[in-house]
């Protein structure tokens, strides 16, 4: 210790000469946290430095290097190694500032401090959350050009180590290498960087239990529907806004856990597909509905009508009553049948497809005295809108569609 002390008296600069050629290596220890929304990663790393200062060569009998703390930094020149495009950086400092420097007899010395930094990575989104996204990490000397200080890479790939237990929850970690270039300041010159590339692959499970299957889900709940009495509008409707909100509110969710890209992204597409489908089927509804009401007018009209004319063929059966009768009838209708036995029958199509009949009811002879309450069995034909009719194939089908060629894309 005592030969070292004259030698710390040194100068902070680098000699004149040849630039100082600084190996590098780097051992990943964890890689902590990707963010979508900053655009950035953070990282703890051991940063080692490997150069040689023959003013701090010291004779050795048992050529054994000498270990020091972060204290003999401060009193000896140092690469001045920073990371580009870092948005935070600190070294680490419990319970001691975590920087070690180690010089050996013949004046070769390494420098190593552990780090957390948090970089920015630009990412596209536009493949999201199918996507991979390949981050870099870059160091560089901030004042030292490459013809004063070379900085490369000490043993080529084998200079990055990771630890074999990083994992990421939502990223799978698919390899790291280094590479290096030189990059040129108009105002400074020209200099060496390194750069610590790693891809990431996104897991999809994630999202398909809590964007894409919820999503399919209300677009299938949304063709329930179309097997809904179209006379039911309080039901149809109800569905119909349930689905289109719920559809609103996953979207609005996603969104909030991204960047406002300008873009479209792969969920993007997705979603909004699905939520067209579900604002279809309220729109086909609203047709049916509409269509139903102009029918029932001209139903109402001819129902009048037909109270108005005599009645068809009655067979000679006497007491003869008409009802006309549309898949529904209320309990009015009902009493005011008791007493009648069915007599005949008579189903006219008023117009093409429509759930409406007219039924001729007889007073049987016999049941004159006596009338008897209740409605014997009479049959009442409802056919379904066809609209509806085509919709139940015609939905399913064009969204299978859409998820077979979606799937196909971006798989």
């Amino acid at each position: 210790m005592y030969v070292l002390l004259p030698l710390l008296q040194i100068c902070l600069f680098i000699s004149e000469g040849p630039a100082v050629p600084v190996g590098v290596d780097v051992q990943v220890e964890s890689l902590d946290s990707i963010s979508e929304v900053d655009m950035d990663f953070t990282m703890t790393l051991y940063l080692r430095h490997y150069w040689k200062d023959e003013r701090l060569a010291f004779p050795s009998a048992t050529n054994k290097s000498m270990t020091f703390d972060g204290r003999l930094v401060k009193k000896i020149w140092v690469p001045d190694v920073f990371f580009v495009h870092s948005k935070r950086s600190f070294i680490h400092d419990t319970t001691t500032d975590n920087i070690m420097l180690r010089v050996f007899p013949d004046g070769h010395v390494l420098y190593s401090l552990r780090v957390t930094v948090t970089a920015a990575c630009n990412m596209d989104f536009s493949r999201f959350p199918l996507d991979s996204q390949t981050c870099t990490l870059e160091l560089e000397s901030y004042a030292y050009t490459d013809e004063d200080l070379m900085l490369y890479w000490k043993s080529g790939d084998e200079s990055l180590s990771t630890d074999d237990r990083i994992s990421l929850s939502q990223f799978l970690i698919q390899k790291f290498h280094t590479t290096s270039r030189l990059a040129f300041y108009s105002s400074t010159g020209w200099y060496n960087r390194l750069y610590i590339n790693f891809t990431l692959r996104r897991h999809i499970f994630f999202f398909l239990l809590q964007t894409y299957f919820p999503a399919t889900l209300m677009v299938m709940l949304s063709w329930v529907s179309f097997w809904i009495d179209r006379r039911a509008v309080p039901a149809r409707v109800s569905l119909g806004i349930t689905t289109v909100l719920t559809m609103s509110t996953i979207i609005t969710g996603v969104n909030a856990s991204m960047p406002r890209v300008s873009y479209i992204k792969a969920v993007d597409i997705y979603l909004w597909v699905s939520f067209v489908f579900v604002f279809l089927s309220v729109l086909e509804y609203a047709a049916v509905n509409y269509l139903t009401t102009l029918r029932d007018g001209k139903d109402r009209k001819l129902r009048e009508k037909v109270k108005e004319q005599t009645l068809p063929c009655t067979c000679g059966m006497p007491h003869t009553k008409t009802m006309m009768l549309d898949g529904t009838y209320s309990e009015e209708d009902a009493n005011s049948l008791a007493g009648y036995t069915r007599a005949s029958m008579v189903a006219e199509d008023i117009s093409d497809k429509q759930e409406q009949m007219v039924v001729h009811l007889s007073l049987d002879n016999e049941s004159t005295g006596t009338k008897k309450k209740g409605i014997r069995g009479f049959r009442i034909i409802q056919n379904t809108h066809a609209i509806d009719t085509y919709s139940r194939m015609i939905f399913p089908g064009a969204y299978i569609l859409f998820n077979l060629i979606y799937w196909c894309v971006y798989c």
